[in-house]
């Protein structure tokens, strides 16, 4: 299986940390936050990772290299001086992503979720994983029916991880240009064509400052991780 990882974000609310560091590149606990997202793909078997670039994306691919350093190989899709959002992002790359499912993650996020663990196949369009919702987003995203479908409208909710798995076909629909995934996720819920897992172990999503301290603390605190 392929992966992305989702790289060109600006990082608005990280500022000015993000003036001069692209957000995957800040570092937490000596590493930077998609190093290891790295780190853990080669570890499950995964080789070939498409990253794309945006906001001074120049110098992710510049200490990222060919990924011969982390175990895998890294392609770079550019998309200019503006991000495409999730949805947009994927549809450019998906090129270079190929005609079976793919696996993408957000880079800004940190968890230790085993992702050898990901179905390799589909029965739908899509599988997420969510997490417990962390306080600066109580109401969630989604849930997970007793059928194990994600669903939009349930009395409890989880957030989801930003690491999930797609077929290129959820894409089927769309054109060229700037726009989110989740639209796409709610449409394939209606259908019973997205499943999900809860994840109850470790995630953050690195946003702000306060976040990424809180994350090194814990990781200084859990060097396992």
């Amino acid at each position: 299986m392929k992966a992305m990882i989702l790289a060109a974000g600006r990082g608005e609310r990280m500022r000015p940390l993000t003036d001069k560091t692209p957000k995957p590149l800040v570092k937490v606990a000596g590493r930077a936050l998609i190093e290891y997202h790295l780190l853990r793909l080669a570890a499950a078997g995964v080789q070939e990772v498409v990253i794309n670039l945006a906001w001074l994306g120049e110098q992710i691919e510049r200490t990222l290299g060919t990924g011969q350093a982390y175990g895998v190989t890294i392609e770079y899709v550019h998309e200019g001086t503006q991000a495409l959002e999730t949805g947009g992002g994927i549809f450019h790359a998906l090129p270079l992503l190929g005609a079976e499912p793919f696996l993408v993650i957000n880079g800004d996020i940190w968890t230790d979720y085993p992702i050898q663990q990901l179905p390799a196949s589909l029965t739908g369009l899509a599988h997420l994983v969510l997490v417990d919702n962390p306080a600066h987003h109580p109401q969630g995203d989604f849930a997970i029916s007793a059928t194990g479908h994600a669903v939009v409208e349930a009395a409890e909710k989880y957030t989801f991880s930003g690491l999930g798995v797609y077929a290129p076909e959820l894409f089927a629909t769309c054109r060229a240009g700037i726009f989110p995934l989740a639209p796409l996720l709610r449409e394939a819920m209606l259908t019973q064509r997205v499943t999900a897992e809860h994840y109850p172990g470790p995630w953050s999503d690195v946003g702000t400052i306060e976040r990424l301290q809180q994350l090194e603390s814990f990781l200084q605190a859990s060097p396992q991780a």
